[in-house]
């Protein structure tokens, strides 16, 4: 075998080797660091609630998770006989879901709504008895002269004045006799309570022609007077009746305010 022809240029075989790259280190430095941000997270967390929550209430979380107690597995929150005050305690920020406040816990107000619906009840009662009353008593004509409503008040009774049948003379306050008879049935009836009364006086719109020196409020307040004096007579303790005004014609029951029905006299028994 012969060599290349002389003269002939060297073909020279280089081989070059690719270093392989490094490994790639992977996610686990991920996972460690998550774990340890959440770590953190819970930690700070744990320090907030401890710092935000009465030692009353960290109590009531522990019993909930591992009860101290046999009786109830959970505490109210405090320290009492059973491991929980009374969630209607004013110290502590439980409160009942029934709507307690701090003036009113739940158990006062039940005491306060069941003590005002025998006081309705009550009002209502004697309502019926004025009404059965003058119904007993009067005839169609007297009857329609006492009429009765409920208010957020209490039990108002009005001594109405109709055409041709007053209860005083016209621009008076000397009672007419319709006005003591109407008086003489309803106060038997209020003096078998002890609740205060109210006696407002009203006047139409009539007015007199000097109203400077005496108007329609003089002489509902008057009427109202008279009407008290009436109600003492007939046995109203004084100290039951705890306000006479007069109104004048400023709360008519009638759209026609020269109507004889806004002439009359209200009497209140007021709430206890």
């Amino acid at each position: 075998m012969t060599g290349p022809p002389s003269g002939a240029p060297t073909i020279i075989i280089k081989k070059k080797r690719k270093a392989a790259a490094a490994a790639h280190h992977g996610g686990a430095w991920k996972v460690a660091y998550a774990d340890f941000v959440t770590a953190m997270m819970a930690f700070f967390l744990l320090m907030w609630l401890l710092n935000a929550t009465t030692e009353d209430q960290r109590k009531g979380l522990a019993d909930y998770f591992n009860p101290s107690i046999p009786i109830s597995k959970i505490s109210g929150g405090g320290n009492g006989a059973l491991n929980g005050s009374s969630l209607l305690s004013e110290d502590t920020l439980i409160r009942d879901g029934a709507g307690a406040t701090e003036q009113y816990p739940k158990s006062e107000r039940f005491e306060a709504d069941t003590s005002e619906a025998a006081e309705a009840e009550k009002l209502r009662a004697i309502e019926e008895v004025i009404n059965n009353q003058k119904s007993a008593s009067m005839n169609e004509d007297l009857a329609k002269h006492i009429q009765t409503r409920m208010t957020p008040d209490g039990l108002v009774i009005e001594l109405v004045d109709a055409d041709g049948a007053p209860l005083y003379p016209a621009g008076s306050s000397a009672p007419s006799t319709l006005l003591e008879t109407l008086l003489s049935v309803i106060a038997p009836v209020l003096a078998t309570v002890s609740n205060d009364m109210a006696i407002v006086g009203h006047t139409d719109a009539h007015s007199y022609a000097n109203t400077a020196r005496y108007s329609n409020w003089e002489l509902s307040a008057d009427r109202a007077l008279a009407a008290r004096r009436l109600l003492i007579t007939s046995g109203i303790p004084h100290s039951q009746i705890a306000e006479v005004t007069g109104k004048a014609d400023t709360e008519p029951i009638s759209d026609d305010a020269y109507a004889p029905q806004n002439r009359r006299i209200a009497i209140t028994l007021l709430r206890q």
